[in-house]
C-alpha cells in the first residue's frame, strides 16, 4: 500500500529531497548541475522561496518554504501532467493575492507537480544527452514538513554538510554546488540568505555552527532517510 505523502502548503518549509533511481548518477559535468537550475528557475521559484541547497552526484536537497497568494494567471496552466510540453506563458504566475477572491478566474498552483515537473523535465533532458531510457529519479520525491526554527538550523547545517559526510570535501566552502558559498558572500542572489543568516544571529555564528562536529546519523533517522 502506497504511503501518503505530505501535501506542500502555502506558508509551510519543506525539506525536498530526491535521488536517482538505484542510486544512479543525475548530475555528471558541470553542465547538468546549470541546466538543473534553469529548470528550478523556471517551475519552482515562482511558488517557493528556497533557504538553502545542495546537489550531489546523485541526489540533492532542498529547504524551500512554499509561497503564499501566488496563482496562476491562466486558468488552464496546469491541465496536464506533461509540463515539458507546455508553453512557458502557461505557467506565468502571478502574487496579485486580490485575484485569491475570485475562484472562478484564476486557479492556484499544485504544489508537488511544480516539483514533479521539474524532475520530468531534467530526467527527459538528461536521458537525451547520454542516450538513456526510462525513470531518472526515485518518485515520488521525498518531502518533509520542517516547523521550527531549530530544525531549520539543524537542516541547514545538515545540508550544507552534505558533501562532508560523502567524502567530496573537508568543508563545505569547498564544495562547489551547494548554498553555503551564497551564504557567505554578498553577491545578489535569489536564495533567502538574510533569512538564514538571521536564523544563526549573524555570518560569524553561522560559520562557527558549520564548523562543528554534525550528527548525520541522527538527523537522517529525523529526515526519514
Amino acid at each position: 500500500m502506497a504511503t501518503q505523502k505530505t501535501i506542500l502548503e502555502p506558508g509551510n518549509f519543506y525539506h525536498i529531497y530526491n535521488r536517482g533511481i538505484n542510486g544512479c548518477a543525475i548530475f555528471t559535468e558541470t553542465t547538468n548541475y546549470e541546466h538543473f537550475f534553469r529548470l528550478y528557475d523556471k517551475y519552482i521559484f515562482s511558488i517557493a522561496n528556497t533557504y538553502a541547497w545542495v546537489l550531489m552526484g546523485n541526489h540533492f536537497h532542498f529547504l524551500v518554504r512554499i509561497k503564499e497568494g501566488v496563482v496562476y494567471k491562466y486558468p488552464n496552466a496546469d491541465r496536464s501532467m506533461d509540463a515539458v510540453r507546455f508553453e512557458d506563458v502557461k505557467w506565468e504566475t502571478t502574487n496579485d493575492l486580490s485575484a485569491c477572491n475570485a475562484p472562478d478566474s484564476v486557479k492556484r498552483p499544485d504544489h508537488s507537480k511544480h516539483f514533479s515537473h521539474l524532475f520530468n523535465a531534467y530526467a527527459k533532458y538528461f536521458n537525451k544527452k547520454y542516450n538513456r531510457h526510462g525513470s531518472l529519479f526515485e518518485r515520488p520525491f521525498e518531502r518533509k514538513l520542517i516547523d521550527n526554527e531549530e530544525n531549520l538550523r539543524q537542516l541547514i547545517i545538515y545540508i550544507h554538510n552534505n558533501p562532508v559526510h560523502h567524502g567530496f570535501c573537508e568543508h563545505p566552502v569547498e564544495y562547489p554546488w551547494s548554498s553555503y558559498l551564497t551564504c557567505v558572500s554578498v553577491k545578489p542572489t535569489k536564495l533567502h540568505r538574510e533569512a538564514v543568516i538571521g536564523w544563526f544571529d549573524n555570518e560569524a555564528n553561522f560559520k562557527y555552527m558549520h564548523d562543528k562536529n554534525v550528527e548525520i546519523q541522527k538527523i537522517e533517522m529525523w529526515l526519514e532517510l
